[in-house]
């Protein structure tokens, strides 16, 4: 699916040529890079929220970049927004992986617009389909591919220039956050999360 510039998604089908004559090994490792995590996280990770500074650590932002696009409207929290001061925004898991895609976005040049619009259809999705996609772009227009068949045809007819899988993003924010701290919704409860670098500076600390 082609992503538009005007914050919705472009229905309608998107004619792929050549998927017959796509290069087997290419096809492979763009089936390997986006395969889905293998033990989806949907079924608790949406009653969990995370502060800000979690969200920046698992998505490898700043805390300026977090709060200007929660202030602009380009990724708000979607658990708990800010409340005038004192209040902390509370992020869902789902906010999280578009945050670093965001990022990743921003960093290869893509356009504002277009990043707006391809965050509207990653909230659109249902999470679990998110695990499936891989996110295409010749630096003007984002694609939704959802197949390695259409991520190579992108690709020989010269409209993709970078991708992002998805599933990778979801694996490696899945990882950050089980080693930070989480909130639970329903009672607040703050969720303690084991952090192998805590450890290493509670050692060293101890042998100084």
């Amino acid at each position: 699916m082609r992503s538009s510039g005007d914050g919705t998604a472009a229905g309608g089908p998107y004619a792929l040529q050549g998927s017959a004559s796509a290069d087997p090994a290419l096809k492979a490792r763009v089936a390997a890079q986006a395969a889905p995590p293998r033990e989806p996280a949907a079924g608790g990770t949406e009653r969990i929220g995370y502060r800000g500074p979690t969200a920046c650590a698992a998505a490898g932002i700043t805390y300026r970049q977090l709060d200007y696009w929660a202030r602009t409207g380009l990724v708000e929290p979607s658990v708990r927004p800010a409340y005038g001061s004192g209040s902390q925004r509370l992020y869902s898991f789902r906010d999280v992986v578009v945050l670093k895609i965001v990022k990743r976005l921003l960093d290869t040049g893509v356009s504002l617009q277009n990043i707006r619009a391809a965050v509207t259809h990653l909230r659109a999705r249902e999470l679990d389909d998110l695990a499936q996609m891989t996110l295409m772009s010749d630096g003007a227009t984002v694609y939704e591919c959802t197949s390695p068949d259409e991520v190579v045809d992108l690709l020989q007819g010269g409209q993709g220039v970078f991708g992002i899988a998805v599933g990778v993003v979801w694996r490696d924010v899945e990882s950050a956050l089980s080693q930070l701290h989480g909130e639970r919704v329903d009672t607040g409860e703050t969720l303690v999360r084991h952090n192998p670098t805590d450890e290493l500076a509670a050692r060293r600390n101890r042998a100084g």
